[in-house]
C-alpha cells in the first residue's frame, strides 16, 4: 500500500452546458489525445503520482504502437522515472569537428536511449493493469473546447472530459515571416559488423567531419555492443534531401570516419524535427498541448523527451496543488526562448557555421554547464560564461534583431 499519497478534486462545472453534434458523450474525467511519447508519458506520470485512482480516464489514439518506429536519446542525472526502459547509456561522448575532437565525460549526466516498441509496451503495461483507464484505437477527427468541458471526436462518437490533453498536430502551424524555421532532418541505420569495431563505452555525441554542402550536417553514434551500433546522418536546413541523399552521407561516414567497409543495416529509421521559435499554444480552453504540438520541442536542438517529462510532472503537479492542470509557468522560459531565437537567428541567416559554432561551445566549456544549458536549467552566471566562449559581436547583433522583431 502507498503511504502518503495526495489526491485532488478536479474543478469543473457538475452540469456544463455542452452541445454536441452528437448525443450523448460518454464522459471522463481526463482524455489523453494520443498516444506517443507524450500521450503515453503523461499516463504514467499520473498512474506513479497515485492520485488519480479514482479518476475515469480514456486514452485514444489511431492504433496500437507495435513497431519500432523512433528512438528517444537524451540526458539525466541518476535514475529517470523511465530507467528501467533504458536500452544503453554512456557517460563519456567523443565531440568532433574541424581541428577538434575531444572524449567528454559527461558524469554526473549520461546520455541514455530508449527504444520505441520497448517504450510503449512498457508504459502500456503499465496502464493496462489500472481500470479506472479505458484505451480506444479510432481516428480522431476533432478536438474542441463546448460549455465547461472539452470533448474528442474520434470514430465518428463523442467523447467529453472536463480536460483534453493532446499532443496531435492536427495541421502544420502558419510560420510568420518574422520568425524562423529550420528542419532537422535525419536518416539512421543500425549496423552490424563481422568483428569487434566499436567501444561500447564511448558514443559519438556530434561528429561534424562530414560534408556541410547541404546545411549544419553531423552524424551521432550509438554503440549497443563491440559489433553493432546506430549510425545517425543529421542535417540542420530548409529543405529536406533526396532519400539518396541521406543513403550517401551514411555510406560516406561509415566508411571514411569509421573505416567499416564490410556491415549488414539491420534496422532503419527517418524523423523530421521542427526547429522554429513559432510560438505553439500550450493551452487553448480546458485544452492542453503537450509534446511537439505543445511546443516541448528545444527550437535550437530537435531535443524533446526531457521536456515533455517536464511538462507532465507540472501537469501533475498542478492538479495535486491547484486542482487543475493550468499553473504550467516555468521559471526563465522567456529568458531560453530568446536564446533559442538568436542561433535560430545565426544558423537561419548562415551568420556562421553551425560546425563552427558547436566546437566553439565544446571546446570552451565543460560539457555538463552544456547539457544543463540545453535543459533551460542554467542560471544567468552560467549562460554567460557560455556566450563569452562564442564570437561575441555575430551573436550581439542576432541578439538585437530578435529583441525587436
Amino acid at each position: 500500500m502507498t503511504k502518503n499519497i495526495k489526491t485532488f478534486c478536479v474543478k469543473a462545472d457538475p452540469t456544463p452546458n455542452i452541445l454536441y453534434p452528437i448525443s450523448s458523450p460518454r464522459t471522463y474525467d481526463c482524455i489523453i489525445s494520443g498516444m506517443g511519447c507524450a500521450g503515453l508519458s503523461l499516463a504514467v506520470h499520473m498512474i506513479r503520482s497515485g492520485a488519480f485512482t479514482e479518476k475515469k480516464i480514456l486514452l485514444i489514439d489511431r492504433e496500437e504502437k507495435t513497431l519500432n518506429d523512433r528512438t528517444w536519446c537524451f540526458w539525466e542525472t541518476g535514475k529517470g522515472l523511465f530507467e528501467d526502459v533504458v536500452c544503453k547509456k554512456w557517460e563519456k561522448v567523443w565531440f568532433h569537428a574541424n581541428g577538434y575532437s575531444d572524449l567528454k565525460n559527461l558524469s554526473p549526466y549520461a546520455y541514455k536511449m530508449i527504444r520505441g516498441k520497448d517504450y510503449y509496451k512498457y508504459c502500456l503495461d503499465i496502464i493496462q493493469a489500472h481500470p479506472n483507464i479505458e484505451i480506444l484505437y479510432a481516428d480522431i477527427q476533432r478536438i474542441g473546447n463546448s460549455g465547461s468541458n472539452a470533448f474528442v471526436e474520434a470514430g465518428g462518437m463523442m467523447y467529453s472530459a472536463a480536460y483534453v490533453f493532446n499532443s496531435i498536430l492536427f495541421h502544420p502551424p502558419v510560420i510568420s515571416p518574422k520568425k524562423h524555421h529550420l528542419l532537422q532532418h535525419f536518416k539512421g541505420w543500425i549496423i552490424e559488423t563481422k568483428d569487434d569495431r566499436f567501444k561500447t563505452n564511448e558514443a559519438t555525441l556530434m561528429d561534424f567531419r562530414p560534408s556541410q554542402e547541404h546545411g549544419t550536417t553531423f552524424v551521432y553514434v550509438m554503440p549497443f555492443s563491440p559489433r553493432r551500433a546506430l549510425v545517425e546522418y543529421t542535417l540542420f536546413s530548409p529543405e529536406l534531401l533526396q532519400d539518396d541523399g541521406y543513403d550517401e552521407g551514411l555510406k560516406n561516414y561509415i566508411e571514411q570516419q569509421l573505416g567499416i567497409s564490410e556491415y549488414v543495416v539491420h534496422e532503419q529509421e527517418f524523423g523530421v524535427i521542427p526547429m522554429t521559435n513559432h510560438r505553439f499554444q500550450e493551452r487553448d480552453g480546458r485544452i492542453i498541448h503537450m509534446g511537439t504540438a505543445g511546443g516541448q520541442t528545444k527550437p535550437s536542438s530537435g531535443f524533446t523527451f526531457r521536456f515533455i517529462q517536464k511538462q507532465s510532472a507540472r501537469i501533475v503537479q498542478s492538479f495535486l496543488q491547484h486542482g487543475h492542470p493550468f499553473d504550467l509557468k516555468v521559471v526563465g522560459k522567456q529568458r531560453f526562448d530568446w536564446y533559442d531565437s538568436v542561433l535560430l537567428n545565426i544558423l537561419s541567416n548562415q551568420t556562421l557555421d553551425g560546425w563552427f559554432v558547436f566546437r566553439q561551445l565544446f571546446k570552451n566549456n565543460h560539457p555538463c554547464r552544456i547539457l544543463k544549458f540545453l535543459d533551460n536549467e542554467t542560471g544567468i552566471i552560467e549562460e554567460m560564461k557560455l556566450m563569452y566562449s562564442l564570437p561575441q559581436w555575430p551573436f550581439m547583433k542576432a541578439g538585437f534583431r530578435e529583441l525587436y522583431t
